[in-house]
């Protein structure tokens, strides 16, 4: 469990992005452009302030992302199983008390995403905690204790993949997000990507 001496150096943020891009008409989301600049790279400058440790789990397209400079994953368990084999692989090889996961279409995470999230899942004595912007939570957006690794392996290898069923099914929590709602924000669709160009 976790410990109350934990700071924002024992979190590895991993940005998530090996999804397919289906409602990219399968386009590399992390990849695609928003105001002349990939979206990773908005991810990425969101929450290299907060920690140092920061990994790209990608699973195609790994010598753009290799310019980033920041060390890539691969999902472990084949079979494209979502969001959660990407925390898996990070949480496998993190040797940080805590992983961060992000989709890489959120350009505009807070900048005290970690802190905040940390000190919520320390009082509440939780294995893992999302956000919430004041209307729904976003457990893509998720930290985790290593410790909850091995439960998360054999939650995929049953054959389950839903984000928000493993989150429940683990001690929980939520840090209120709801003075920045816009902050979580994700891109998942061109017209989505249009307004944010606008914006």
């Amino acid at each position: 469990m976790p410990t109350n001496s934990a700071t924002s150096s024992s979190v590895t943020a991993v940005i998530l992005a090996g999804g397919a891009g289906r409602r990219m008409a399968g386009q590399d989301k992390g990849l695609i452009p928003l105001q002349g600049k990939p979206l990773i790279h908005y991810v990425l400058g969101r929450l290299a302030g907060q920690t140092g440790k920061l990994l790209i789990n990608c699973n195609r397209n790994q010598q753009a992302y290799a310019r980033f400079g920041y060390p890539l994953l691969q999902d472990s368990m084949a079979g494209g199983l979502g969001p959660l084999a990407g925390l898996l692989v990070a949480l496998e090889q993190s040797d940080s008390e805590f992983v961060l996961s992000v989709p890489c279409d959120t350009p505009y995470l807070p900048r005290d995403l970690i802190p905040r999230m940390l000190a919520t899942l320390q009082q509440e004595h939780a294995q893992a905690c999302t956000v919430s912007d004041g209307e729904r939570l976003h457990p893509v957006i998720m930290l985790v204790h290593r410790d909850a690794a091995p439960g998360l392996k054999h939650y995929l290898e049953s054959g389950k993949r839903k984000v928000h069923d493993w989150y429940y099914s683990v001690a929980h929590c939520s840090t209120d997000f709801s003075d920045q709602p816009q902050a979580f924000v994700n891109i998942n669709t061109p017209d989505q990507l249009e307004q944010a160009e606008q914006s």
